[in-house]
């Protein structure tokens, strides 16, 4: 990346990385409060439009189902543009979904404004992440996508609870007035702090095309999907586990998102550091310990302490993979020249993770099987993300490198 620096020298070039990413990380921010608060404000929606629990629950669903199909596509069609103005033209889309989701007359509107939000998320995280990784050496890369996603934890930390404060006394419909505002804060960060960035060079677009060709893309983005699904599918439902399972009051569950976003913000740095070492197994030893956690978190949800003790738990885990699942990708694709669409894939796969946990937990609740039974699904879908990482495994050690190709090029080698 090449910018016209006041500062000159190593130092000057490290504060304009660290601008950069601190303009990524703001947009991440703004993507992760409007996709991550709903879990505090579901019950105020079911509510207002007098729907149920699991019911409202689309509005999980049907965002992750419009990031996994605008992620490739709006990737595809604007992979030639110039960077900077493709994710200042995505947050446009980001605010305009959120601003049709407050005035929203009706509960379908609420689900097209979701919708139309989350055609922002898929291509804006996944073109971040190319460009953070890019600006990162290759042993540091998982470290670099980590720092941008660091707005996704800070968005669970402060923005949720502080989302769904506003909602109890405001109104969920001021909680996505004040997202909107955050987008904008952020299209101000990346105007500013983010240089002119060219688009995929002409034939681009066939070379990330052909990067599907390889078993270990599809193994890394089904793996990410439902490893990254095993959370949300407790998740989603974190209030009304909270409140009638464990008898918490509503007014202790922004509290509670704060300690699950607590475990986000140790989690991201810890995976980082662990997957720019040893990726795969990284990934299979997090996988494993979310397995336990989960079916733990079934057992004991009626006890206060220990349910709170499971939800920091689940949030230092499950956000301890989000930087290894998103460097398997990036790598098992051939690296940064030919990960663009890729990367917004694997944005695709986390949410299609986040879609089935949803919605097959909110099936669980819908049953009579309790409020707590889909943890059961989340730690399945866990168990089957790890059977896909020894056969990632295998295939790897029997090849020798990740694609099937003469071998790994300097890129590759970050997903080893």
């Amino acid at each position: 990346m090449s910018v016209d620096a006041t500062q000159p020298g190593p130092a000057g070039a490290s504060i304009r990385r660290g601008r950069a990413l601190f303009a990524l990380a703001l947009g991440a921010f703004a993507i992760g409060v409007t996709e991550f608060v709903i879990a505090g404000v579901l019950p105020e929606v079911a509510r207002s439009f007098a729907v149920t629990i699991p019911t409202a629950g689309l509005m999980v669903s049907v965002y992750a189902i419009g990031v996994v199909i605008g992620a490739p596509l709006v990737t595809v069609v604007l992979l030639r543009f110039p960077r900077k103005e493709v994710l200042l033209g995505l947050l446009v889309l980001f605010i305009a979904g959120n601003v049709t989701t407050a005035i929203a007359p009706d509960f379908a509107i609420v689900l097209v404004g979701r919708v139309v939000a989350a055609l922002c998320h898929g291509a804006f995280l996944g073109i971040g992440s190319i460009v953070a990784a890019d600006l990162a050496r290759p042993d540091r890369r998982a470290r670099a996508i980590a720092t941008m996603f660091t707005g996704l934890t800070v968005a669970n930390v402060a923005g949720v609870p502080l989302g769904t404060l506003l909602g109890e006394h405001e109104g969920w419909r001021a909680t996505f007035v004040a997202i909107a505002a955050l987008g904008g804060c952020a299209m101000v960060a990346l105007a500013v702090f983010i240089p002119p960035l060219a688009g995929s060079p002409p034939g681009g677009r066939r070379e990330e095309l052909a990067a599907f060709r390889r078993p270990q893309l599809w193994l890394a983005l089904a793996i990410t999907a439902l490893g990254f699904g095993a959370v949300y599918a407790p998740f989603t439902y974190v209030a009304p586990l909270a409140i009638r399972v464990a008898h918490f009051s509503s007014g202790t569950v922004p509290l509670l998102l704060v300690l699950f976003g607590l475990g986000l913000v140790i989690g991201n740095p810890v995976g980082a550091r662990a997957a720019d070492r040893s990726l795969l197994a990284t990934i299979a030893g997090l996988l494993v310990l979310l397995v336990a956690c989960l079916v733990v978190l079934d057992q004991v949800a009626r006890n206060k302490g220990a349910l709170a003790g499971c939800l920091f738990a689940l949030g230092l885990i499950g956000f301890a993979t989000v930087p290894a699942f998103t460097s398997r990708v990036i790598g098992s694709a051939g690296g940064l020249r030919t990960s663009v669409l890729a990367s917004s894939a694997a944005v695709a796969a986390f949410n299609l993770g986040n879609a089935s946990g949803a919605f097959f937990g909110g099936r669980m609740i819908a049953a009579g099987h309790g409020d707590a039974s889909p943890a059961l699904i989340g730690a399945a879908m866990a168990g089957a993300a790890l059977a896909l990482t020894v056969v990632s495994a295998y295939l790897q050690r029997r090849t020798g490198h990740l694609d099937g190709g003469p071998g790994p090029t300097a890129d590759e080698s970050s997903g080893r």
